[in-house]
C-alpha cells in the first residue's frame, strides 16, 4: 500500500512552508527567586491552517544548558516549549518526520526577549520574533508523498496569523519584477553601447590600416 511504501519517488519535489520563532512577555519586574524577567514560548507551526502532525512526527528544542533538561522533545502539536528566563540565547530546533527515513531538518533561532536589545527599556508589550521557512522534500518516499499530497489536496487556507507574510511575499515579488525589468533595460542599453564602441574601434582600426598602407607606399617610392 502507498502508506507503507518507502520507495523513493524520483523527480518529485514537494514544498511545505512553516513558521518558527518565539514570543516573549515581560513580567513587569524581576522575579525574586531566580531573577527571571520574562515568560517566553518557542514554536514551530504550519504556515497554512492544517494539522502539522500529519507529516511532522516530533520536534526537539535544544535550550541553553542552564535549563533543567535542556533538550525538550515535543511528540505532538502544538510543537512548542514555554519557559521563563532573563537572557537571550540561540536555540536549536530539530524537526523529525513521520517517514523516519527522511533526514531531520535543523533550524537555529536566537530567542528574543527584548525589542531593541537587552539594554533597552523594558516594556510589557509582547515581543514577537518569527520567520518563514520552506521545507523541501526532494524525491520523497511513496509513503511521505502520500501524506504530503493528502494535506495539499485539501487546499488548506493560509492561517490568519500568517496573512502578513503573503503581503510581504507579494511586495517582494513586485520588487523583483521591477528589478528584473530594470536589469533587462540596462542590459539592452549597455549592449547598444558596446555595439557602438566596437563599431568605433573597428573604424579606427580600418583608418590605422589605411594610414599604414599609405606610409608603406610612400616608403617604397
Amino acid at each position: 500500500m502507498a502508506n507503507n511504501d518507502l520507495t523513493r519517488v524520483k523527480g518529485t519535489s514537494i514544498v511545505k512552508p512553516i513558521i518558527y520563532g518565539n514570543t516573549a512577555k515581560y513580567f513587569g519586574q524581576k522575579r525574586h527567586e531566580d531573577g527571571h524577567t520574562h515568560k517566553w514560548c518557542v514554536y514551530v507551526r504550519p504556515y497554512v491552517n492544517e494539522d502539522i502532525g500529519t507529516w511532522v512526527k516530533k520536534v526537539h528544542f535544544k535550550l541553553h544548558d542552564s535549563y533543567e533538561s535542556p533538550t525538550r522533545v515535543v511528540q505532538k502539536p502544538p510543537f512548542e516549549v514555554s519557559e521563563t528566563g532573563w537572557g537571550e540565547f540561540e536555540l536549536v530546533i530539530k524537526i523529525f518526520f513521520q517517514d523516519t527515513s527522511e533526514r531531520p531538518v535543523t533550524l537555529y533561532h536566537v530567542l528574543k526577549l527584548y525589542s531593541n536589545g537587552q539594554d533597552s527599556e523594558l516594556s510589557e508589550k509582547p515581543v514577537l520574533s518569527e520567520f518563514y521557512e520552506e521545507i523541501i522534500f526532494q524525491d520523497p518516499s511513496t509513503f511521505m508523498k502520500f501524506i504530503l499530497n493528502d494535506t495539499l489536496s485539501k487546499n488548506p487556507p493560509i492561517d490568519e496569523k500568517n496573512l502578513h507574510y503573503e503581503r510581504i511575499k507579494k511586495t517582494t515579488v513586485e520588487k523583483m519584477i521591477k528589478s528584473r525589468k530594470r536589469v533587462q533595460e540596462h542590459t539592452v542599453m549597455y549592449k547598444e553601447r558596446l555595439k557602438k564602441l566596437r563599431e568605433t574601434i573597428n573604424k579606427f582600426k580600418d583608418e590605422i590600416c589605411a594610414l599604414q598602407s599609405q606610409c608603406s607606399s610612400s616608403t617604397l617610392r
